[in-house]
């Protein structure tokens, strides 16, 4: 199994400083928050991108891709009434997937709770119809630039708008193209699904593009109590080939000590 990490809990680090330590740790992959990069990725020059991408080579790491798509610049929403807004969110999106590609990715993790949610004084299935075109607005750009874009389910306690496996999985078919698929994220499976987590993951199978683990406390894989060997166990039954991306919430303990600790706990789990 190949193993990442997600750079925003790195906070104010040097990007060269956050490849070098991802790899001395062993990562194979980073995965990337855009505002951590810039407020809007269109600022970032081809060169700049370039940049980038070869400072991470040059540490051994692939960029997986990006996620916490939405956060920056202000005022996005996919499936807000205003079609402005949406007309916006499409361009943005469109834009972050040239960028993920440039950067070298392949994988856009789409969580962006709050620009998702159902508006008050809508209804879920016109936020739902929205949603679809909406993304099948950027299926041509996210197929010219070879990116995925992977739905994220999220507790309702995050948002109010697809919050389980099953209702990602009906997105997904719904708009019925590769360039769409499944995200799967420890926390919000425990959170959110009542199924066990191997049978979450054995029904994903066919649909599922990339996971994130982490804990329920909102830190690092083992730095809890979520015992993820079954996980591991149901990823390799399904044969499962992408990455593991660590997600962390609770930066607390520092971005050195996290990353260790989850990397040793994710070798320990995935061990066959």
């Amino acid at each position: 199994m190949k193993f990442a990490i997600c750079n925003e809990m790195f906070e104010d680090w040097d990007f060269a400083a956050v490849c070098r330590c991802a790899a001395d740790i062993g990562y194979e992959g980073l995965e990337i928050a855009p505002f951590t990069l810039a407020d809007d990725v269109r600022t970032l020059s081809s060169a700049r991108r370039w940049e980038l991408r070869q400072i991470a080579a040059d540490q051994g790491l692939e960029v997986v891709g990006l996620h916490w798509l939405l956060v920056k610049p202000e005022g996005l929403g996919i499936n807000h009434p205003d079609e402005n807004v949406r007309r916006r969110t499409q361009e943005y999106l469109k834009a972050l997937a040239e960028f993920c590609r440039d950067l070298g990715g392949q994988v856009m993790v789409f969580g962006s709770p709050k620009q998702r949610n159902v508006w008050e004084g809508e209804s879920y299935q016109a936020t739902w119809q929205r949603t679809v075109e909406a993304l099948r607005a950027c299926l041509p750009t996210f197929e010219a630039c070879g990116v995925t874009l992977c739905w994220e389910p999220l507790p309702a306690g995050e948002t109010n708008f697809i919050n389980t496996k099953d209702e990602a999985v009906r997105l997904i078919e719904e708009i019925n193209h590769p360039r769409v698929r499944l995200h799967l994220d420890v926390k919000a499976m425990f959170a959110a699904e009542t199924k066990p987590l191997p049978q979450v993951i054995e029904e994903a199978a066919p649909y599922l593009g990339h996971v994130h683990a982490n804990d329920p406390n909102r830190l690092g894989p083992g730095m809890g109590a979520a015992d993820l060997r079954p996980l591991a166990a149901a990823l390799r039954k399904i044969g499962y080939q992408g990455y593991v991306s660590v997600e962390v919430f609770d930066f607390t303990p520092g971005p050195e000590r996290i990353a260790q600790e989850s990397f040793a706990y994710l070798q320990e789990v995935f061990a066959r």
